[in-house]
This record gives structure tokens, C-alpha cells and sequence, in this order.
């Protein structure tokens, strides 16, 4: 993931989480907003609550990667941020990526049939 499509500064993310729309499943909270770019900015937080360095290192990691093998699907021109839940540390990938995909589907981020 390039610098500049990563969300690194306190600021950012605290604008995405007051003024962005959200959507909820039992592993992952997605949080979106429109940014005046025109490429996708993506976020990942993951709580000390979760588990050590070791843990929290491999849902973000896990996380990332559904992100980047789905941005072709993904609508352009958004901030978005992925919070994992306490359920993310146990889960199938498959499990995480389809409650990934039914939070972009809540928040209309996927595109329709080659369309934007």
C-alpha cells in the first residue's frame, strides 16, 4: 500500500469518524467519507484490547490484503477506515472478507457491473 493511499494523521481519521457514514458487522466496523481525490485512502485500527503486537499486526495484515485484492471492485474517491472487533482475531479469512464486502455493499461502495 503506497503512502499516499494510507490514512496516517490523527486528523484524518477523526474527520472520517465525525462526519463519514458507517457500517457494522460482527467482525469489522467500515467507516467511509468522500475525499476530493481520485483514488481510495485506507485506514486500519486495531485495539490494544485485541490481543499483543503479535495478533494485531496479523488482523491488520489480514485486513489489508482483502482491501487491496478487492479495490478493483471498490468505488473510487473515498477515505476509509477498517476497524477490526474482539470477533476479527479468531475469524476465517473468508469469514472477515465477506463481512468486509457486506459493509462496502451497506455503504454502496462496490461498483455495478463495470460501471462507477
Amino acid at each position: 500500500m503506497n503512502p499516499e493511499t494510507s490514512l496516517k494523521q490523527n486528523s484524518d481519521f477523526r474527520r472520517v469518524y465525525a462526519r463519514g457514514k458507517s457500517a457494522v458487522s460482527p467482525r469489522v466496523v467500515v467507516y467511509c467519507r468522500k475525499n476530493r481525490q481520485d483514488g481510495n485512502r485506507m485506514g486500519f485500527t486495531v485495539s490494544k484490547k485485541l490481543g499483543n503486537a503479535v495478533t494485531r499486526n496479523r488482523v491488520r495484515r489480514r485486513l489489508r490484503e482483502i482491501a487491496r485484492l478487492n479495490a478493483e471492485h471498490t468505488k473510487q474517491g473515498y477515505d476509509l477506515i477498517l476497524v477490526a472487533r474482539s470477533r476479527a482475531v479468531n475469524a476465517e479469512y473468508q469469514k472477515l472478507e465477506a463481512d468486509v464486502l457486506h459493509c462496502f455493499e451497506q455503504l454502496q461502495l462496490l461498483k455495478k457491473d463495470g460501471a462507477e
